[in-house]
């Protein structure tokens, strides 16, 4: 750890713990814009499917207007959870790469690469909701959605880069984007180590 790249991945390590227990422990705060961005989608898009969505911690409930298979004619109507953590884990990942540069106006940065990530986990959010409802619940609540077999498909891949994709590309690029100055600056002090 003697190069300045060196430097900074360990610094980026030792902040890591701290941002993720802040991200773990602040989540009811940190997801409450999410919250607003997926009930405006929701009551927007799918009036006819969201009654409601609601926040307990991290966990986002979505009230539907589905009913239980079997008993069509009841009055319950099924609810689905959606842990918002699984979505949003790019946040403490981000916090720790701008903590570790510590360049000016660091907080601005911060609050920039939260804001950028907010939509996206909206994303993962509503995605895992869509499939859990068109894919997951079985047969007889699923045909309750109307959601043809393409659609059904879509919602599948929408899951994949919202879970998959999303949550640690995003805040790499973001970070790269507003780090540009500090890279070439790293580049340079890593070449001059090595010559």
């Amino acid at each position: 750890m003697k190069t300045p790249l060196g430097r900074f991945v360990l610094k980026v390590l030792v902040w890591l713990p701290l941002a993720f227990a802040v991200w773990y422990f602040g989540a009811p705060l940190l997801l409450w814009p999410v919250r607003m961005v997926v009930a405006l989608i929701a009551r927007a898009g799918m009036p006819d499917l969201v009654t409601a969505v609601e926040q307990s911690g991290a966990i986002f409930t979505f009230a539907t207007s589905l009913k239980p298979g079997a008993g069509l004619a009841t009055s319950s109507h099924i609810t689905v959870d959606v842990d918002g953590l699984l979505y949003a884990f790019g946040m403490p990942l981000f916090a720790a790469l701008v903590l570790a540069a510590r360049e000016p106006r660091w907080p601005r940065t911060l609050a920039i690469g939260y804001a950028v990530q907010v939509p996206f986990v909206a994303w993962g959010v509503l995605a895992d909701f869509m499939k859990n409802v068109a894919i997951t619940s079985g047969p007889l609540v699923a045909s309750q959605t109307g959601f043809s077999a393409w659609q059904r498909e879509a919602i599948a891949f929408a899951f994949q880069f919202g879970s998959l994709i999303l949550p640690t590309v995003v805040p790499a690029v973001t970070w790269v984007l507003t780090h540009r100055a500090f890279l070439e600056r790293l580049r340079g002090r890593t070449a001059d180590a090595r010559s």
